[in-house]
């Protein structure tokens, strides 16, 4: 839990890097994607690998759901607070550029969401356990 938010993340931008865009160490485990939203607070780019959950079609999914499990630390993760202030981003998805709105995800949309993530991820739910705040879930839809 202390090493791996420093580590995992910087290896994914550099595998993603070096292979075009088509590769990231983390979709090993799941399926993962490059955020690029704009700072909530600078206004610049950022570049965050993360781990999603597709939906729709395997090959070309129409939506994307982000965890802000941020390893099942206390805080929000920054990415997340990006995408509030900014809902406009784009993803790289398996070698593509997509263009996205994200949507946090409140409500009953968002319990039975959370029941998928964590049929999908059962460690999600530990994380989840860990933390006092309710982590944050997002859709991102194509533009």
């Amino acid at each position: 839990m202390r090493i791996a938010p420093l580590v995992i993340p910087a290896l994914d931008r550099a595998v993603h890097r070096l292979t075009g865009g088509r590769t990231l160490l983390s979709s090993r485990l799941l399926p993962s994607l490059v955020l690029t939203s704009t700072g909530a607070r600078t206004g610049l780019p950022r570049r965050t690998p993360l781990a999603c959950m597709p939906e729709g079609p395997r090959t070309a999914p129409v939506a994307w759901v982000l965890v802000g499990s941020n390893f099942g630390r206390p805080g929000h993760p920054a990415w997340s607070a990006n995408l509030l202030a900014h809902p406009e981003a784009e993803i790289s998805w398996r070698g593509r550029d997509v263009p996205v709105r994200a949507r946090l995800l409140r409500g009953a949309e968002r319990e039975a969401v959370w029941a998928e993530v964590v049929a999908f991820w059962p460690p999600y739910a530990r994380y989840q356990a860990r933390v006092e705040r309710e982590i944050r879930l997002f859709r991102l839809e194509r533009r």
